[in-house]
């Protein structure tokens, strides 16, 4: 059998992430997302770096007031390592484990990272301003039956054909 032909179930993954949804809130008391670990990583070096600004600034304030329980600590950093221990995993049992740029044949590589970087600040930047990112609204939102884990289903994916449009050229 080809490994690099073989794919998940999608009926068995949505299951599985379903399960993980129900584990993470009985075990943490909150859903599943990836902007927290960031946002947590830059807390605590801020912290270390300069603890006095960390302090008095009204952002980082009430998340380093507890000096013994380091913003790092959260489960969510340790989220975010599983999913990346888990894709190199994945990748090397199937044999894709390899550097590569996906892009159009049509744009240079520094063109796709240039837009890929651009991408990804817009994406930090607005994960903030909202207050966490798409995967933790729509997942977690839905999982508690949230109407605006919904709301943010449809907005995002809405938002995605809509512009994709426009950005098409970066990956056909």
């Amino acid at each position: 059998m080809d490994k690099s032909k073989t794919y998940m179930n999608s009926y068995l993954a949505g299951i599985l992430l379903g399960v993980f949804m129900i584990a993470a809130y009985y075990f943490s008391g909150e859903g599943l997302g990836a902007s927290g670990a960031m946002k947590a990583v830059v807390i605590a070096s801020v912290n270390d770096i300069n603890h006095e600004y960390a302090a008095k600034a009204p952002y980082f304030a009430a998340r380093v007031q507890n000096e013994d329980k380091s913003p790092a600590k959260t489960w969510l950093v340790f989220e975010i390592l599983g999913v990346i221990a888990g894709a190199i995993l994945s990748a090397a049992l199937y044999g894709r484990l390899k550097l590569s740029i996906g892009k159009a044949p049509t744009i240079s590589n520094r063109t796709r990272l240039i837009a890929a970087l651009i991408g990804g600040i817009l994406f930090g930047v607005g994960s903030q301003l909202g207050r966490g990112c798409t995967s933790g609204m729509v997942m977690s939102g839905m999982g508690v039956l949230s109407l605006s884990g919904f709301i943010g289903l449809v907005a995002i994916f809405g938002g995605g054909y809509v512009l994709a449009y426009f950005f098409r050229k970066l990956w056909i």
